[in-house]
């Protein structure tokens, strides 16, 4: 099966939720305030969220005042217009010239970071990139553990301290390492934090001002991983670790199976930050640029 339909058998309880409730709300009966604001419900049902929500609704109210709404296919035709016009061009995750590239992984427990950051070593290394892995979630013994299963899968190499070293020694060392070997990509990974734990963000803090003064600059890019089916539990993640250490992109994993895949519109459009990785299953090859036209497309497929 290709990675698009994949992507839209994992969005079908999404689609369920959203698409087909257009053909419910709007069947045989007129364009006006109250089915639009049935749609919103639908939306914000969907986590696609208030904000973008009340935009794209605004959208379709000015259409239908303007006569350009006259059927269930025109409102399904222009909320989808909308939608991609939302998310806008893919940003997809891009290694610059920076060497090492230095890629900051972060986010709670249970997330599939781990995973996330084997799958982008695994990508990287076929990409003919040599990559190194810092095993700073220090809290868990099972963290370096699979860390180090992922180094070995891969081809990856490692830096790696004791359990409950501190978590920042181990960065700053992986760097120096990195720098010494001629190392392509760093992916330092971390405890996973619960967002609301001040003191462990503070930890985090700390992690990313030891990586910049080991190499100025650096994190070149902080990725933050959610699961797509905690819905706006995600969202309150994503602002509380941007707030923090300043979130460059997103990956979101566990989008197969999820009635919530409307996050990425509400990330987009509170946030601003860019998803920049989806992930639909828990093959290596499930983990791929997020490309929001293709996203948009198999929703409404």
């Amino acid at each position: 099966m290709s990675f698009f339909n994949r992507l839209k058998e994992g969005l079908s309880k999404t689609r369920k939720g959203l698409i087909e409730k257009v053909e419910t709300v709007f069947k045989g009966r007129k364009i006006d305030d109250e089915t639009l604001e049935e749609l919103e419900e639908a939306l914000i049902a969907a986590d696609i969220g208030l904000k973008a929500s009340t935009e794209i609704i605004d959208f379709l109210r000015e259409r239908a005042r303007k006569g350009e709404i006259t059927s269930v296919q025109n409102v399904k035709d222009y909320l989808k217009k909308e939608m991609s016009a939302m998310l806008g061009s893919p940003r997809p995750l891009v290694v610059s010239g920076e060497r090492p590239f230095v890629i900051l992984a972060v986010g709670v427990n249970g997330v599939g970071k781990t995973t996330t950051i084997g799958k982008l070593s695994a990508r990287f290394i076929s990409e003919g990139k040599s990559v190194l892995l810092a095993a700073a979630d220090t809290f868990r013994a099972a963290a370096i553990e699979q860390i180090e299963i992922w180094a070995k899968r891969t081809g990856a190499q490692i830096v790696r301290h004791q359990n409950g070293s501190d978590p920042a020694a181990v960065a700053f060392d992986a760097l120096g390492a990195a720098r010494a070997r001629n190392i392509d990509v760093v992916i330092v990974d971390t405890a996973g934090r619960l967002h609301t734990k001040s003191s462990l963000m503070e930890e985090l803090k700390k992690v990313r001002r030891i990586i910049d003064k080991a190499l100025p600059g650096a994190p070149h890019e902080t990725l933050l991983v959610v699961d797509a089916t905690t819905g706006q539990n995600a969202l309150r993640q994503a602002a509380m670790f941007d707030s923090a250490i300043g979130v460059t992109g997103i990956a979101l994993t566990k989008l197969d199976g999820t009635a919530k895949g409307g996050i990425v519109f509400a990330i987009h459009k509170e946030l601003g930050i860019p998803v920049r990785l989806i992930g639909i299953g828990e093959g290596v090859e499930d983990l791929r640029d997020f490309d929001s036209t293709e996203f948009v497309e198999a929703l409404f497929s």
